[in-house]
C-alpha cells in the first residue's frame, strides 16, 4: 500500500455520530470556573455610558451601534447591572457534541480509503468522477473549530488563519489550530485538493482559498460574540481585498443570538454569501436552528446515501423547517432552503488523515463549494444572484425522500440538492 510520510501524524480511524447541532445555552456558570470566574456579557446603551463602562471593564468586541461584548467577574457583572442605563446580557454560549473513536496508527500517513467520496460524486452527478475543479479566486472563510491547515490536502489552499477565541487577544492572526477535528473535516469537503502528489482526497472546489477562522474551542464550544466577530471580519477583509467570499458554519443554536443575527445581515449587505447548517433536531417539523434559519443565511438539509422515491433521502436528524410556507419558494426565518450530502461523509482529519462524520455540518460545506465553484465560473454575479443560481439547481433535482419531503419546495429539503450539472 502506497504510504506518504507525514512528520508526527499518527493515523486516526474515527466514526463520528450525527455531529451534533450546536445547542444555544446559557451555562457561563460551570464555564466561568475554568475562566477565572469571568462572565461573558454584552453591553448596549447610549455612547456616554457605553464609553465609562469600556473605561471600566474593557472590551472584547464592538459592535458600533450594537454594543460591545466583555469579559467580567462577578463583582463586575453586579456593578453592571445596576446602572439602569445599560443593558446587560449574558453573550450566549454555543457548542459542537460529538462521538469520537480514535484507533492510533504508524507515523506514515495511509492514502484515503476514497479519493472522491459519494458526497462529491452526488453534488458533481458524475459516478465516474476521476478529479474535481474550480473555485479559483474565491474565499471560502470555515468558521469552526480551527483547520489543521498543515494537512497535504489543504495547505496549498490555506490563505488566512486566524483564532477569535483566546481570552487574552480576541484576534491572533497566524492560528487557527485544530484539536476537535470537526472545522478540518468540513473544510476538506470544501476544497481539498488532493495534495501535491494527487493522492489524496478531493472537494467539491480544489481551487478555493481557505480562510480558516477559529471562532470555536477545542472542545467544540465558544461564543456568540467570537462568532459575530468572525463573520464581520471575513465581510471586512472582502471589502479590503476585493475578493468575494463564502462564508460556511456548520455550526448554531436553537436560539436566535442578536450578535449572530446582526453580523450576518452586516455580511451579506456587503457582499458576502452566507451558508449555514440547518441542524440535528430532526425530523419533527420547526426544527432548524440558527444562524441557518435567518433569511439572509442560506440553510443546508442533510441528505444520506440511500434511494427513496427515486431521490436521495432526507437524513432523520436533518432539522426541518416550517412546514407552513411549502410550496412557496420564498425564504422566509426557519426555513430550509436546499439540501446536500451529510451522512457518513468522508474527508480530511485534524490528524493529517481522513474520517467519517455525519449531519448538517457535513452538509453545508458541499453546498458553500459549490458556491465558490459556481462563483468563480461566474465572477460578475453579485451574492444574491449567486444564490439564486443555488436555488435554480435546486428545482432541477427535488428530493422526495424522507420525512416531509414531498414534490416541490418542503420544510424537510428546501428547494432540493443543487448540483454542479
Amino acid at each position: 500500500m502506497k504510504k506518504r510520510k507525514v512528520a508526527g501524524s499518527a493515523i486516526l480511524s474515527a466514526v463520528m455520530g450525527v455531529a451534533m447541532f450546536a445547542a444555544g445555552a446559557f451555562g457561563q456558570e460551570a464555564m466561568a470556573a475554568e475562566k477565572n470566574e469571568t462572565i461573558r456579557v454584552h453591553i448596549q446603551g447610549p455612547n456616554a455610558e457605553k464609553a465609562k463602562a469600556k473605561q471600566s471593564v474593557g472590551t472584547r468586541w464592538d459592535f458600533g451601534e450594537k454594543g460591545f461584548t466583555a469579559e467580567v467577574n462577578e463583582k463586575q457583572f453586579q456593578a453592571l447591572l445596576k446602572n439602569k442605563n445599560l443593558k446587560i446580557d449574558r453573550v450566549q454560549e454555543v457548542h459542537l457534541e460529538s462521538s469520537v473513536e480514535a484507533k492510533p496508527g504508524s507515523g506514515a500517513q495511509a492514502l484515503p480509503a476514497d479519493q472522491l467520496p459519494w458526497g462529491i460524486e452526488a453534488i458533481y452527478n458524475d459516478s465516474n468522477l476521476q478529479a474535481t475543479s474550480g473555485g479559483n479566486g474565491i474565499k471560502v472563510a470555515v468558521l469552526d473549530t480551527g483547520v489543521n491547515t498543515g494537512h497535504i490536502d489543504l495547505r496549498d489552499n490555506a490563505e488566512q488563519c486566524k483564532d477569535f477565541t483566546q481570552s487574552s487577544n480576541p484576534l491572533v492572526n497566524g492560528s487557527c489550530n485544530d484539536r476537535h477535528g470537526h472545522g478540518t473535516h468540513v473544510a476538506g469537503t470544501v476544497l481539498a485538493n488532493g495534495g501535491n502528489d494527487g493522492l489524496g482526497i478531493y472537494g467539491v472546489a480544489p481551487e478555493a482559498e481557505l480562510w480558516a477562522y477559529k471562532v470555536l474551542n477545542d472542545r467544540g464550544s465558544g461564543y456568540s460574540d467570537d462568532i459575530a466577530a468572525g463573520i464581520r471580519h471575513a465581510a471586512d477583509e472582502s471589502a479590503r481585498t476585493g475578493a468575494k467570499v463564502v462564508v460556511s458554519m456548520s455550526l448554531g443554536s436553537s436560539a436566535k443570538d442578536s450578535l449572530i443575527a446582526s453580523a450576518v445581515d452586516y455580511a451579506y449587505n456587503k457582499g458576502t454569501l452566507i451558508v449555514a447548517a440547518a441542524g440535528n433536531s430532526g425530523p419533527s417539523s420547526n426544527t432548524i436552528g440558527y444562524p441557518g434559519a435567518l433569511v439572509n443565511a442560506v440553510a443546508v438539509a442533510s441528505l444520506d446515501n440511500s434511494i427513496v422515491n427515486g431521490t436521495y433521502k432526507v437524513s432523520d436528524f436533518s432539522s426541518r423547517g416550517n412546514p407552513a410556507t411549502d410550496a412557496d419558494y420564498v425564504i422566509q426565518e426557519r426555513d430550509v432552503e436546499v439540501s446536500a450530502p451529510g451522512g457518513a461523509i468522508y474527508s480530511t482529519a485534524a490528524s493529517g488523515g481522513y474520517t467519517t462524520m455525519s449531519g448538517t455540518s457535513m452538509a453545508t460545506p458541499h453546498i458553500s463549494g459549490l458556491a465558490a465553484k459556481i462563483w468563480a465560473s461566474n465572477n460578475t454575479l453579485t451574492n444574491k444572484q449567486l444564490r439564486t443560481e443555488l436555488q435554480n439547481r435546486a428545482k432541477l433535482y427535488d428530493v422526495k425522500g424522507g420525512t416531509g419531503a414531498t414534490a416541490g419546495d418542503d420544510y424537510a429539503s428546501g428547494f432540493g440538492f443543487p448540483r454542479v450539472k
